[in-house]
Protein backbone atom coordinates (compact mmCIF):
# COMPACT_ATOMS: atom_id res chain seq x y z
CA UNK A 1 0.00 0.00 0.00
CA UNK A 2 1.39 3.50 -1.05
CA UNK A 3 0.90 6.32 1.98
CA UNK A 4 2.03 8.99 -0.84
CA UNK A 5 0.80 12.08 1.13
CA UNK A 6 2.36 15.01 -2.00
CA UNK A 7 4.95 14.68 -4.27
CA UNK A 8 7.95 15.23 -1.99
CA UNK A 9 6.82 12.30 1.18
CA UNK A 10 5.96 8.56 0.25
CA UNK A 11 5.73 5.30 2.50
CA UNK A 12 5.43 1.80 1.58
CA UNK A 13 6.99 -1.67 2.85
CA UNK A 14 7.55 0.15 6.21
CA UNK A 15 9.63 2.48 4.43
CA UNK A 16 9.29 6.50 4.46
CA UNK A 17 11.11 8.48 1.37
CA UNK A 18 11.47 12.51 1.78
CA UNK A 19 12.72 14.21 -1.20
CA UNK A 20 14.35 18.00 -0.14
CA UNK A 21 15.93 20.54 -1.75
CA UNK A 22 18.56 22.69 -0.09
CA UNK A 23 20.58 25.22 -1.84
CA UNK A 24 23.29 23.01 -3.52
CA UNK A 25 21.43 19.55 -3.85
CA UNK A 26 18.80 17.39 -4.36
CA UNK A 27 18.23 14.82 -1.88
CA UNK A 28 15.86 11.53 -1.20
CA UNK A 29 15.77 10.00 2.51
CA UNK A 30 14.95 6.88 3.03
CA UNK A 31 14.24 5.71 7.00
CA UNK A 32 12.57 2.21 8.00
CA UNK A 33 9.88 3.07 9.94
CA UNK A 34 8.49 -0.04 11.11
CA UNK A 35 8.89 -4.20 10.39
CA UNK A 36 9.64 -3.33 6.54
CA UNK A 37 10.58 -7.08 5.00
CA UNK A 38 14.11 -7.90 6.07
CA UNK A 39 14.91 -4.24 7.05
CA UNK A 40 17.07 -3.21 9.65
CA UNK A 41 15.26 -1.30 12.00
CA UNK A 42 15.87 2.63 12.19
CA UNK A 43 18.28 2.03 9.55
CA UNK A 44 18.79 5.14 6.94
CA UNK A 45 20.36 5.65 3.40
CA UNK A 46 20.10 8.67 1.19
CA UNK A 47 20.60 9.68 -2.55
CA UNK A 48 21.97 12.92 -3.29
CA UNK A 49 22.50 15.08 -6.51
CA UNK A 50 23.33 18.95 -7.29
CA UNK A 51 20.85 21.35 -7.27
CA UNK A 52 20.94 21.48 -11.38
CA UNK A 53 20.32 17.76 -11.62
CA UNK A 54 23.21 16.42 -14.03
CA UNK A 55 25.69 15.44 -11.80
CA UNK A 56 26.40 11.72 -10.67
CA UNK A 57 24.37 10.73 -7.38
CA UNK A 58 25.99 10.24 -4.14
CA UNK A 59 24.68 7.21 -1.88
CA UNK A 60 25.22 8.23 2.08
CA UNK A 61 24.26 6.60 4.98
CA UNK A 62 22.14 9.87 5.50
CA UNK A 63 21.15 12.99 3.96
CA UNK A 64 23.90 14.78 6.11
CA UNK A 65 26.67 12.15 5.99
CA UNK A 66 29.67 10.92 4.65
CA UNK A 67 29.59 10.12 0.60
CA UNK A 68 30.01 6.54 0.30
CA UNK A 69 29.28 6.21 -3.45
CA UNK A 70 28.75 8.08 -6.54
CA UNK A 71 27.16 6.77 -9.20
CA UNK A 72 25.54 8.00 -12.68
CA UNK A 73 22.35 5.85 -12.96
CA UNK A 74 19.65 6.41 -10.31
CA UNK A 75 18.83 2.51 -10.02
CA UNK A 76 22.24 1.55 -9.19
CA UNK A 77 22.13 4.72 -6.48
CA UNK A 78 18.57 3.26 -5.50
CA UNK A 79 20.35 -0.82 -5.08
CA UNK A 80 23.35 0.87 -2.75
CA UNK A 81 20.47 2.52 -0.72
CA UNK A 82 18.30 -0.41 -0.68
CA UNK A 83 21.46 -2.50 0.78
CA UNK A 84 21.94 0.05 3.51
CA UNK A 85 18.28 -0.55 4.53
CA UNK A 86 18.23 -4.49 4.17
CA UNK A 87 15.29 -4.12 1.89
CA UNK A 88 15.20 -5.02 -2.20
CA UNK A 89 15.39 -2.21 -4.31
CA UNK A 90 11.83 -2.52 -5.37
CA UNK A 91 10.66 -1.96 -2.08
CA UNK A 92 12.12 1.59 -1.83
CA UNK A 93 9.53 3.92 -2.48
CA UNK A 94 9.74 6.94 -4.77
CA UNK A 95 8.24 10.37 -4.29
CA UNK A 96 7.04 12.17 -7.84
CA UNK A 97 9.26 15.22 -7.17
CA UNK A 98 12.56 12.40 -7.02
CA UNK A 99 11.49 10.44 -10.14
CA UNK A 100 13.60 12.42 -12.37
CA UNK A 101 17.49 11.95 -10.53
CA UNK A 102 20.04 10.77 -11.85
CA UNK A 103 21.96 10.61 -15.65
Amino acid sequence: MNDETDDRTTAEHGIKATYTETESERRLAFEVTDDAAAARPGATAAIAQNIEGYAMLKVRPTADGDELERYYGFDMALDHAAELLGVAPHDLPVPGAAEDMGM
